[in-house]
């Protein structure tokens, strides 16, 4: 270790395989330099794509090995280099804020550059702040992409996903009546967050139509089965108010407009990184809520992922140091 870094803690996948590789391990950080700044993580959010980076999905390249994990974060800035100023202005040490995008937040100590970071609201909690900014940015994207404004009918598949839940708040907020698919144990919440809930399965576009007989003007697909694309095609006249963030393949072919890191889509970072501003101003009203399902210790990783991975409460899956 350099006479300019210090130790701290942070998770590696040591191999690609299941939860089971990820170790929490000591690694060298540096002090920052000019244009960044060195948080002290007290949460970091968990993502599907950190799965992903690990499991294979996205190929096993062993030159990337060990690798850091996560996107998102909150904490206290300890210091600042030269010149550290953020998205909305100058950073200070003492500073409580929410780290997007980066990586390697699974941690206890991470330098980021000072664009990354902006001032956390005092109304939400570390591990509320961590989880904010990746889903409420791609579900920004959604909703931007597929024109959603006041009066508009919105169809939500898998509104109580991560994004999902986030895309149905934001539509709302927008003025648009939403209805959003889900399972029976998900119907209250949807209709605490102002939309009108649906059970997918067998008879949706029926079910749809029968809720919204004037029709659908756009659909937001955040789950990517069959079943979304099929009745969000059958429903909404312009393919082009159609947006998926996982049915890629099937997207392409059939001209509707693909969102995210997929082949062929629209990454947005043209909207989602200035919309992280936006987005902790809405939260930070209430206009926005933040739902974490469950917390586990850095040290616990294994056991968050094997939950993020399974069927667990609606919100996010949070790592708190």
């Amino acid at each position: 270790m350099s006479p300019a870094s210090r130790a701290t803690r942070a998770v590696v996948a040591t191999a690609y395989g299941a939860p089971e590789v990820l170790e929490l391990v000591e690694v060298d950080v540096p002090e920052p330099g000019p244009g960044h700044v060195a948080v002290d993580v007290r949460a970091a959010g968990t993502n599907p794509a950190d799965v992903k980076a690990y499991n294979g999905t996205w190929g096993r390249d062993p030159a990337k090995l060990p690798m850091r994990l996560g996107f998102e974060a909150s904490g206290v800035v300890t210091a600042v280099g030269p010149d550290a100023t953020g998205p909305v202005g100058p950073v200070a040490v003492g500073d409580e804020v929410v780290v997007f995008r980066t990586s390697g937040a699974y941690a206890e100590r991470i330098v980021v550059p000072a664009s990354a970071v902006l001032p956390k609201p005092a109304s939400l909690t570390w591990a509320q702040a961590a989880g904010l900014l990746l889903t409420g940015g791609t579900a920004t994207h959604t909703v931007v992409a597929t024109a959603v404004r006041d009066g508009d009918t919105v169809l939500v598949h898998g509104a109580t996903g991560g994004v999902g839940l986030m895309a149905v708040q934001l539509a709302v907020d927008a003025g648009a009546r939403v209805i959003g698919t889900a399972g029976e144990s998900g119907h209250d919440l949807l209709r605490e967050l102002g939309a009108e809930p649906v059970t997918y399965g067998a008879g949706l576009a029926d079910r749809v139509r029968a809720l919204a007989p004037s029709g659908v003007d756009a659909a937001i697909d955040t789950v990517g089965t069959d079943e979304a694309v099929d009745v969000s095609l059958e429903l909404v006249a312009d393919r082009q108010r159609i947006a998926t963030i996982a049915a890629f393949g099937r997207g392409a072919e059939l001209g509707i407009t693909l969102l995210g890191g997929g082949p062929g889509a629209d990454p947005g970072e043209q909207i989602r990184m200035p919309a992280r501003a936006t987005l902790l101003e809405q939260a930070g009203q209430g206009r926005l809520r933040v739902l974490v399902a469950a917390e586990f210790a850095l040290a616990d990783v294994a056991a968050a992922h094997r939950t993020l991975m399974g069927h667990h409460a609606p919100g996010k899956i949070v790592l708190v140091t």
